[in-house]
This record gives C-alpha cells, sequence and structure tokens, in this order.
C-alpha cells in the first residue's frame, strides 16, 4: 500500500510538472506569435496614418511588449524577507546601462510619472521615437547575468524566443512615432491587456452543418474582411440559395472594384491635365524670365554708356572752371595802362563766347571777364590826363568871348 501510495504521488508530480511545462510553453509561444501580429499590423497601420497613442494597433503592441517583459519577473525581496512586486523597467534600467546615448536619466528625471510601471511605458514610447527598441532589447538580452538575476526559469527573455523577438522588434525602426509623454498611456496604475480579437482566425469544417455561414466567417473577426478564412472548406451540402448568394457576393465586389477603377482612371486623367498645365505654365515663366534678364542686360549696357558720358561732362566741366580761374587771376595782376589790351582781350573773349554754346560754366565765365574789363576800363579813363573837363575849358584864359 505504501509504494502504491508513493507511486502515486511520483506520477502526480511529473504530470503536474509536465502541465506546468507545457503551460509555459504555450504562453511563451502565444506571447511571441501575437506579438509578431501586432508588429505587422503596426506596420501595415503605418503606411495610412501617423502612429500615436490613440491607435489600437500601438497599444495592443504596448500590451503585448509590457507582458513579453514582465513574463516570469522576479520579485524584490525586502529586509523582512517580504516579497514586493517589481516592473520590468527595473530590469530595462540596469541592463540598458551600457546603450550609447540612452534614454535612461532623462526618463528617471520624467516630474509626471512617477510609478515603475509607467517609466517603463514611458520607455517604450521614447525608444520607439528614438528608433532605438531593437537595439535596447538586444543590448539588455547580451547581459546574461543580469537578466538571470531578475527572472525565472521558464521566462521569455531567458529562452531561445529571445533573440527572435529582438530581430521582429527591429521593423519598427522604419516607423515614425508621435506620442505624448503626458497621456493616459502612461497611467501606471492598470496592467496592460492585450486585445486578441483582431488575430483570431476561424476556419470552418467540411463536417460542419451550420446554416449560418456569414457568422461563422465573420466570428472573432474585428468586422473586417481581411479575416474571412482563406482556406476554409466548402460544406457538404450546397443548395441554389447559398450559390445565389455567393454570385451576388461576387458581383457586389465585381461592381465595387468596377466603380474603383473608374474612379482611379478619372483621377489619373485629372493628374494628367494638371501635370500639362503645370508643363506649359512652366514653359511661359521660363520664357518670360529669359525676356526679364534680355531687358535687364540692355538696360545696364545703357546706364553704363550714360555713365561714361556723364563722367567725359564732368571732366570737361571741370577743365572750364579751372580755366576761368587762371583768366581771372591773370586779370587781377595786370596794370591799369593795360586796360586797352584787357579791352581787346575782352572782345575775343567774348567773340570766342559766342561761338560755343551758352553753358553755364561759359556764361559765368564771360560774366567774370566783361566785369573785369570794363572797371578796368573805367579807371584808365579817371587817370587820362588827355581828357578835360568842361569847367577846366571854361576857365581858360586863351579864349574870351567875342
Amino acid at each position: 500500500m505504501a509504494s502504491r501510495s508513493l507511486g502515486g504521488l511520483s506520477g502526480s508530480r511529473g504530470s503536474k510538472k509536465s502541465l506546468s511545462a507545457r503551460n509555459a510553453a504555450v504562453e511563451r509561444r502565444n506571447l511571441i506569435t501575437v506579438c509578431r501580429f501586432s508588429v505587422k499590423t503596426l506596420i501595415d497601420r503605418s503606411c495610412f496614418e501617423t502612429i500615436d497613442d490613440s491607435s489600437p494597433e500601438f497599444n495592443n503592441f504596448a500590451a503585448v511588449l509590457e507582458q513579453i517583459l514582465s513574463h516570469r519577473l522576479k520579485g524584490q525581496v525586502t529586509w523582512f524577507g517580504y516579497e514586493s512586486p517589481r516592473s520590468f523597467w527595473d530590469y530595462i534600467r540596469v541592463a540598458c546601462r551600457k546603450v550609447s546615448q540612452n534614454c535612461i536619466c532623462s526618463i528617471e528625471n520624467m516630474e509626471n510619472v512617477s510609478s515603475s510601471r509607467a517609466k517603463g511605458r514611458a520607455w517604450i514610447r521614447v525608444a520607439l521615437m528614438e528608433k532605438h527598441l531593437s537595439e535596447y532589447i538586444s543590448t539588455a538580452l547580451r547581459d546574461f547575468k543580469t537578466t538571470r538575476r531578475f527572472y525565472d526559469d521558464g521566462a521569455i527573455v531567458l529562452g531561445e524566443e529571445a533573440n527572435v523577438l529582438a530581430g521582429m522588434l527591429l521593423g519598427l525602426n522604419a516607423i515614425d512615432f508621435s506620442f505624448c509623454l503626458k497621456g493616459e498611456g502612461l497611467d501606471g496604475t492598470f496592467p496592460a491587456v492585450i486585445d486578441y480579437t483582431p488575430y483570431l482566425k476561424f476556419e470552418q469544417s467540411s463536417d460542419s452543418i451550420s446554416s449560418d455561414e456569414e457568422e461563422l466567417r465573420t466570428f472573432g473577426s474585428s468586422d473586417s474582411e481581411s479575416s474571412t478564412p482563406e482556406n476554409a472548406g466548402p460544406p457538404l451540402i450546397m443548395d441554389e440559395s447559398s450559390w445565389f448568394n455567393k454570385c451576388k457576393r461576387v458581383r457586389q465586389k465585381y461592381q465595387l472594384t468596377l466603380e474603383q477603377k473608374g474612379y482611379l482612371e478619372e483621377l489619373l486623367r485629372l493628374r494628367e491635365n494638371q501635370l500639362s498645365d503645370s508643363v506649359s505654365q512652366n514653359k511661359v515663366l521660363l520664357q518670360r524670365i529669359e525676356d526679364s534678364d534680355l531687358a535687364h542686360k540692355l538696360e545696364k549696357e545703357q546706364l553704363e554708356y550714360i555713365i561714361v558720358e556723364l563722367q567725359d561732362q564732368l571732366k570737361s566741366y571741370q577743365s572750364l572752371e579751372q580755366l576761368s580761374a587762371e583768366v581771372s587771376l591773370s586779370q587781377a595782376s595786370l596794370d591799369p595802362s593795360h586796360s586797352q589790351e584787357g579791352d581787346g582781350k575782352q572782345d575775343s573773349f567774348n567773340f570766342i563766347g559766342e561761338g560755343k554754346e551758352d553753358t553755364p560754366s561759359l556764361l559765368g565765365l564771360c560774366g567774370s571777364l566783361t566785369s573785369v574789363a570794363s572797371y578796368k576800363s573805367l579807371t584808365s579813363l579817371k587817370s587820362n590826363d588827355c581828357l578835360a573837363s568842361p569847367t577846366a575849358e571854361m576857365k581858360s584864359p586863351g579864349r574870351t568871348p567875342s
């Protein structure tokens, strides 16, 4: 009886160990598979819109990554021997110190993030925006001593799935993320929950006798046509109504595809017309630019010619002023007895001035010469002894009235 009881206990222990190992393997496989699906859906969604905190694909990916990094994470033992729960941020903070230009210190100093779980979620967002999430994970996994110190046996980061995880996260470096580090996603009071419904796929068996085919096809999907099974086997009984429904769906798809084709052709024709108009406008603008360049060149040449002419006129004007100054100085140095010669010179200058144009410089020169000559002639007349005044003629004794 004792041997039987011992055999039963050993068998139950062996079955429990196998069951726990099976559960751990299934859990790891499920998380890795869901992570792969979430990465693919995230990359597909990034082709149509910017990924931010409101994107359900990102929220699902963040929840999956958080559960992967928290899988079989050891608790923190206190001084009194109690084990308190620990967040994956405690592991990342220690294992990712070797990453160059890491964001560990900046996240530690964030004021609006207080709990350890919230800091881990902030790190995921910052690493995605910096496009270094795969580098962080690879560096942390290479530090095997730290990883062994923080995780129990059977954890994902200690198994072969860890290398697969680092490889699949590498594709996220091609996505531009935009997150607000003060939003509700950084609240560490609630655990992350994974939404499995976008990744579930129902395949109908050929032995199924259910009549509601549409409900079975869309079961477990997120109301999208992409979740319809591709390899679903046909039912055994196909009546006329089912064939009619299939033909109707095919006709609707064909009509929709035809409308989309017409829309794309019209859009293409519109874009071609816009392109031809842009090309013609570009040619007109180029012609205008060439004409304006030619006009600017001609205007520049004319201005240069005018500048040369003005410089020549300025030189001639300066020479005339110098000549007038010399003549005035020479007339001032003449004696009063040479007034007749001055009058002759004045007449000659007047004659020369009459044959030239009435420029301001010449008029000034002639005026100055005329004034000097008239003044000299006047002084010469006053000093002439040959002239007799009328009073002298009246007082002469040689003449007496008859």
